[in-house]
């Protein structure tokens, strides 16, 4: 128990001499700065500075005067900023900043009699020992910073410039890409301040961001553009022939006008392309292709009576047809190649008959059919219709099975064509046109098919009856050939026949001048069919109106002439059976409607009594005259 109360005795001794050393070192320390507060009242502790200036033992006062006098930075300061070959130095003051001596004093004076006894005692131990200094206190007006910087970036900024291609007339012109320049005035900003708070003369960084072209070089493509427009561009028609179309050269400035300049996006990257535009080259092609397209057209034959075998009379046509998408591909391909001689991109077709055939292999055997129409009284013109219409179809092979379109043969009925002005039915009335006699070959050509037993799949008659078409042999007119006429008037107006054997057919059409008649001929194998057929003849007939007379300034006073002549109206309708094997094989129905149709005459002004000159010249004669 005594050992227990000596130890707690000891413990209690040690603390009481802490507490006293503690007391007594809190005293003495006391002590200390009360000295040396009351040593330097009113004035700056040893060892203190601003920026390097030593004010020690001065006033606020006297430090604030001895600061203004001697920290001159603000004003004869150099702060430095580059960007490339280019140099700008401005004073800190240029920059917005403002030093105070006041505050700055104020600050020293502060320096170990702020942060408590223990704060204040060790800036005071610092200060002695080792120097205190203290930031001058500035005032940064980052505004007129700003707008310093704000003039260097009119001087420095750049935009991106993509590179560019263009075209003056046949010429070339090409602009470099420029890397664009941004100068970010926040971020110098943060770098001025630092380098204006450190007192000294110094470089600031420009922070500046750039942004490189999407496009930065077109030296490529322009020699690709300058290749193009080196030559002129030559379009050929490839395994040209003689009579084919071509070849189609396009100068420079045409083939300039063609170009274009195109930015496009490959794999992520632009890119410019340079190449004819594919939308113009669509336009010239397209023009090209109604010349290059063509159906393939068989060969033509003539069917030797004492042979009975075929004869070539002229030779098979490939067909051919342009393709404008993978043509545009190619001129542009070959054109960066540098060739200028590009062929069309065409698909062929063979006939399916060539003038090697023969008349067997083809069921072309024998005579199938043969008819005759007249054309006694036609003017010339009206001849030279016959002759032209009925051409076309002289050789002219129709496969098994298919429907003919006699529309599709004939073709443009035109001057061009050989046709000439002659008499035709239009808009109610008898009038001059072109082709004026081609319904004498398109009805021939009706009664050989109606006659030699096959399908009449599209036919129209007349508007009203034509004598030409009643007429025989001995130049009658025989009532019963009525209703058996067919008008063209392609492509409204067509007449089509089918094929339905499994042979092919040959026509031919033979033109007699002299003795005013068109014969049709049909060669193939016989299946043996025949016709029978029955006609009502011209019933419900209507008497032709009375003359209707016409002025006509370009006639003289008493001149007239007839354009126009009567027609009874009537109705017909034509039966015909088709046998085969004994049996009927089909049988169909024509029924045609003509109507009343009146003389028409002409008279020059000045003309008394049209009516009287017509009695006197007969014509335009009223009906049953």
């Amino acid at each position: 128990m005594k050992m227990i109360n000596s130890r707690q005795n000891l413990i209690k001794q040690i603390l009481a001499a802490l507490v006293g050393g503690f007391v007594l070192f809190m005293g003495l320390t006391l002590v200390w700065m009360v000295g040396y507060q009351l040593a330097y009242a009113g004035r700056i502790f040893p060892g203190v500075s601003v920026a390097g200036v030593n004010v020690s033992g001065l006033s606020p006062n006297d430090a604030a005067l001895k600061l203004s006098q001697t920290l001159s930075f603000p004003i004869t300061g150099k702060i430095l900023f580059r960007a490339a070959d280019k140099i700008w130095v401005a004073s800190p003051a240029e920059l917005g900043m403002v030093f105070d001596p006041s505050a700055s004093a104020l600050a020293a004076y502060e320096f170990g009699r702020s942060g408590g006894l223990f704060g204040a005692l060790a800036g005071q131990v610092r200060a002695v020992s080792l120097g205190g200094d203290v930031s001058p206190v500035l005032i940064f007006d980052q505004r007129v910073a700003y707008a310093y910087l704000q003039n260097i970036a009119l001087l420095v900024n750049q935009p991106v410039v993509e590179a560019n291609l263009r075209l003056e007339g046949a010429n070339v012109v090409t602009q470099a890409g420029q890397v664009g320049r941004l100068l970010n005035l926040d971020a110098t900003l943060v770098y001025l301040g630092s380098q204006l708070q450190s007192f000294r003369d110094g470089e600031v960084p420009l922070v500046i961001q750039e942004a490189a072209p999407k496009l930065l070089d077109v030296s490529s493509q322009a020699d690709a553009a300058r290749r193009i427009l080196s030559q002129p561009l030559t379009i050929v028609l490839p395994n040209a022939g003689d009579g084919d179309p071509g070849p189609w050269t396009y100068d420079i400035p045409v083939v300039a006008n063609m170009l274009a300049v195109n930015t496009v996006n490959v794999n992520g990257q632009l890119e410019l392309q340079v190449g004819l535009n594919p939308q113009n080259l669509r336009l010239t092609l397209n023009e090209l292709k109604t010349y290059v397209d063509r159906l393939p057209a068989n060969a033509r034959f003539i069917f030797n009576d004492e042979t009975s075998q075929i004869e070539p009379i002229s030779a098979s046509t490939v067909g051919r047809v342009m393709d404008v998408d993978a043509s545009i591909l190619a001129i542009n391909e070959s054109l960066l190649r540098g060739e200028h001689t590009v062929a069309l991109s065409v698909s062929e077709t063979q006939p399916p008959v060539t003038d090697t055939a023969i008349g067997a292999d083809l069921g072309i055997i024998q005579q199938i059919s043969a008819h005759t129409t007249y054309f006694y009284g036609s003017s010339s013109e009206r001849i030279q219709n016959i002759v032209a219409a009925s051409a076309p179809f002289h050789g002219v092979l129709v496969a098994p099975g298919e429907t003919f379109s006699m529309g599709n043969v004939l073709g443009d009925v035109s001057l061009e064509n050989g046709f000439a002005e002659a008499l035709i039915i239009y808009g109610g009335r008898t009038i001059k046109g072109v082709g004026g006699g081609v319904c004498q070959v398109s009805t021939t050509l009706f009664r050989t098919m109606f006659f030699a037993g096959y399908p009449i799949v599209e036919r129209y008659s007349h508007a009203y009856r034509v004598s030409y078409y009643e007429k025989t042999a001995s130049n009658d007119i025989d009532p019963n050939l009525a209703g058996l006429d067919a008008t063209v008037y392609f492509p409204l107006v067509d007449f089509k026949f089918a094929n339905d054997t499994p042979y092919w057919m040959l026509m031919e059409t033979y033109v007699d001048v002299s003795a005013r008649t068109l014969t049709w001929k049909i060669y193939s194998t016989s299946d043996g069919r025949s016709i029978t057929w029955e006609t009502t003849g011209p019933t419900n007939v209507v008497a032709a109106p009375a003359p209707i007379f016409e002025e006509n300034v370009e006639l003289e006073p008493e001149e007239i002439n007839q354009i126009d002549y009567p027609a009874q109206g009537a109705d017909v309708n034509v039966t015909r059976t088709v046998w085969r094997g004994g049996q009927i094989y089909f049988s169909d129905q024509f029924q045609t409607h003509y109507q009343p149709w009146s003389a028409v005459c002409e008279y020059g002004p000045g003309t008394e009594d049209p009516i009287k000159a017509a009695k006197r010249n007969e014509i335009c004669l009223p009906p049953n005259t």
